[in-house]
């Protein structure tokens, strides 16, 4: 892991707490937390990341990718099965999750991997068409951000995802979303250096915060990301959207806070699943003072707020 020198002074109103693992940011309670203001008085802004991604039938053998994510038939490559499965997103699950998208009129923050921009680039047109904000989210699904990698590995790989993004949409992605959320600890500062303006790697509170290095973190709300809930806890579809749509309640009552839905086309977008997108998103959506953005639109609202006295 990289080695990081004497820690920065903490922001205004927070504190740095003994004990931390780490020095990329001050820890602080939700009441030392600025409130954020939303456009239209709205109490809440409401995001949804679509994970645009390609996963390699036959991966390196050193690369990193989510062990959880295996075949039911065992860990090993070519995994046709598990390849086929997320294939379907690109192909089928994709066109069911932007379809409900749309009839809510929520714009979607689309994570894309470099491969994909290559591979896919129908599906990149369809969401440019759509209005939608582009983070950069590595380079393979099965190649993840690690300790393992030199600093040139790890600028390298954010370098081509950056890249890869900015040749597919005609415009350099500010937003980073780690594949699998990886990162290492010298990862904010790359990222920043890079010219990244935030990141949603970043699960640990309800509002967004700034990093050490000059990022900003937009959290995840890695509870209700439909992998880590429908997939491999296995969470019935119709407790996933009510999950959902409790959670987005309480913050909405706290009000001031940025809520990131992130769905993988091939989870939710199955025939069996869709449905349950569109019951969450009724519910969250008709509370009112909701703003519906992007994650980039949103970062550009909160970093004008953090940078005032």
């Amino acid at each position: 892991m990289a080695e990081h020198s004497a820690q920065p002074a903490p922001p205004a109103g927070e504190v740095r707490r003994p004990g931390m693992d780490h020095d990329l940011y001050p820890y602080r309670t939700p009441d030392q937390a600025p409130h954020i203001v939303w456009p239209g008085g709205a109490r809440t802004a409401f995001t949804v990341t679509v994970m645009l991604d390609y996963w390699e039938v036959n991966p390196p053998q050193d690369a990193s990718r989510d062990p959880r994510v295996v075949s039911p038939l065992g860990n090993f490559f070519p995994d046709w099965l598990t390849w086929s499965q997320r294939e379907y997103g690109n192909r089928v699950g994709i066109f069911r999750v932007l379809d409900v998208l749309d009839r809510f009129a929520v714009v979607p923050s689309v994570a894309l991997g470099a491969e994909a921009a290559r591979r896919c680039p129908e599906l990149v047109d369809e969401c440019v068409r759509r209005g939608s904000c582009f983070m950069a989210h590595g380079t393979f699904a099965t190649r993840r951000i690690t300790a393992r990698m030199t600093e040139a590995q790890e600028r390298d790989h954010i370098a081509a995802s950056r890249a890869a993004v900015a040749a597919a949409c005609g415009v350099a992605p500010s937003g980073w979303c780690g594949q699998d959320f990886n990162e290492s600890t010298r990862t904010p500062a790359l990222l920043a250096a890079a010219g990244f303006a935030y990141t949603t790697d970043w699960s640990n509170d309800d509002r967004p915060y700034r990093l050490s290095p000059g990022l900003l973190a937009l959290p995840a709300h890695s509870e209700w990301n439909d992998l880590e809930s429908m997939w491999l806890r296995r969470v019935q579809p119709p407790a996933w959207a009510e999950l959902v749509a409790e959670g987005f309640g309480a913050l909405h009552g706290e009000g001031g806070t940025v809520v990131n839905l992130t769905l993988h086309p091939w989870i939710t977008g199955q025939a069996s699943r869709i449905r349950y997108l569109s019951a969450a998103l009724s519910r969250i959506l008709g509370q009112g003072a909701v703003w519906r953005t992007t994650t980039d639109a949103a970062a550009v609202a909160i970093a004008r707020q953090l940078s005032q006295p």
